[in-house]
């Protein structure tokens, strides 16, 4: 899961790209990038780090130009290598940079093809720098020396002939305009908005909404699944649907857990979606424990509060703030590996005692992936004086690996896989627990919104949308995912800069 950005303004785009990150960094903690144009000269520099750390004054300095794009990454192969830091750039033809969101399921075959076929050499493992040399190649097909609109979109037209998977794009061609894409299930999220100021308009494409609305930019609308938007350098915008049968299937668990709250994706309100959670969440509870003795509903910071919110208000309990939360700790479900994510819990979360002692408390937490996190919260509960400790998930057990970029674990590694509810709470350490129903949590998030008429929800029930997955493919990704592999993954932490490319 990544976040991209990417401005055309009549004024310096490199604080808005820099501001527009911050917003986004909940998306992604691994490495940021920016590159701007001035002219036909690009500024680049991006590292591993977060957004506040790898960009100092003197980089802000030399990101000159009108026009610019952005990237922060979180691996999605377990890989944090600095050469895989976003965006990509390609010199030929006219000169391409590409921030990637998503996941390519068919890479490996794509890697073969523009090798053998198209000749072109890829330097890294990255399926973003196969997706920038698939459109760099379909934008050589047009053999001119300066393309139009007409040739961009026909480009786009070949990238989703020739790609599978998720990805939602932000591409800059050099001297002439931000290309922006998503691909046709619409799986990962594009937005785009406007701002008028005295010398024109300003154009943005973002992950979130929320980011365009704190660079002052009004929200125009989400980019349609396989359409394309092209953003001049003066200004004037173009869309143009691009893929031959779209559907609309946005991933559910950018809802769960990724986004934030005040984001609207597809027209849906992450904040309400999640009050729907937790609202739905409790009548299961009223269903299956109507005696329950629950004292207290306490949520697990951050992502879960506007679920245990709702959820104590429909069971008529009491609502409180048990844990603190450290917030200069990164997000424990995007940390590079399982030794880093054991280690960090401690160090995030520190429990409140009063909260604890003598109750029997409910923690409600978004989901729950390798169960590694909620087993240590629940024994901070206990040391806390908990009487009884129960545990609510605002999404059913995750029990399949995520092929569209998300770097979820083995399927072996989940602590839902081959388990049944009460074998989980034993794992976890909970008096009981209780999830979600899938149609819930779809009806949750689509409620007020009838347009969208499918998710992506393979993560719960193994039904991938784009219909090209198989068991061959899942039984790749997890020979490379599981956290014994990534033990002898090589990290390297050296500094990426290129000026002048």
């Amino acid at each position: 899961m990544c976040g991209i950005i990417g401005i055309v303004s009549n004024e310096p785009v490199n604080q808005n790209l820099y501001d527009g990150l911050i917003v986004l960094q909940h998306r992604g903690q691994d490495a940021a990038g920016i590159v701007t144009c001035e002219d036909d000269r690009l500024y680049m520099r991006k590292a591993n780090g977060l957004v506040r750390d790898v960009f100092q004054t003197r980089h802000m300095l030399r990101l000159k130009g009108h026009m610019g794009i952005g990237h922060i990454r979180y691996p999605t192969a377990g890989c944090f290598s600095s050469a895989e830091a976003q965006p990509f750039y390609v010199n030929s033809p006219y000169g391409i940079t590409l921030a990637h969101n998503g996941n390519l399921t068919n890479a490996e075959q794509l890697r073969r093809d523009l090798f053998q076929e198209d000749r072109r050499h890829i330097n890294t493992d990255s399926d973003s720098e196969v997706l920038l040399n698939i459109l760099a190649h379909e934008l050589q097909n047009s053999d001119k020396l300066n393309v139009d609109v007409e040739d961009i979109f026909d480009a786009v037209k070949g990238v989703h002939k020739r790609c599978s998977g998720a990805y939602a794009v932000v591409a800059m061609i050099t001297g002439k305009g931000i290309l922006a894409f998503r691909d046709p299930h619409g799986i990962r999220p594009l937005a785009f908005g406007e701002r008028k100021t005295s010398a024109g308009t300003d154009i943005v494409v973002a992950s979130e909404s929320v980011a365009i609305d704190a660079l002052g930019f009004d929200l125009v609308r989400d980019i349609a699944p396989g359409e394309a938007l092209f953003i001049d350098a003066n200004g004037k915008h173009y869309t143009q649907q691009c893929a031959e049968n779209p559907v609309l299937s946005p991933c559910i668990f950018e809802h769960v857990y990724f986004a934030r709250p005040d984001s609207i994706m597809d027209g849906i309100s992450v904040y309400k979606a999640r009050l729907r959670m937790g609202e739905y969440l409790a009548k299961k509870i009223l269903r299956e424990l109507p005696d329950h003795d629950i004292d207290v509903v306490l949520p697990i910071p951050d992502t879960s509060r506007t679920s245990a919110l709702q959820l104590s208000y429909t069971l008529g309990v009491k609502y409180s703030e048990g844990f603190i939360k450290n917030r200069y700790i990164g997000r424990t479900f995007i940390m590079p590996g399982q030794k880093e994510r054991k280690k960090s819990v401690r160090q995030k979360l520190n429990a409140i005692e009063l909260e604890f002692r003598g109750k029997n408390v409910l923690l409600v937490d978004d989901s729950i992936v390798r169960g590694t996190t909620s087993k240590q919260i629940i024994q901070m509960a206990r040391d806390a004086g908990a009487k009884k400790v129960y545990f609510a998930s605002a999404a059913p057990p995750v029990i399949h690996p995520n092929v569209y970029g998300i770097d979820m674990p083995a399927a072996k590694e989940l602590i839902g896989y081959g388990r049944t509810d009460k074998e989980i709470a034993e794992a976890i350490g909970a008096d009981w627990l209780i999830y979600q129903d899938l149609d819930d949590l779809i009806e949750a998030v689509k409620k007020k919104v009838p347009n969208v008429k499918q998710f992506d929800t393979s993560v719960f029930n193994g039904e991938y949308v784009t219909g090209d997955v198989s068991s061959d493919y899942l039984a790749h990704i997890e020979a490379n995912r599981s956290d014994d592999v990534r033990k002898h993954k090589v990290k390297d932490n050296e500094v990426v800069e290129i000026y002048n490319a």
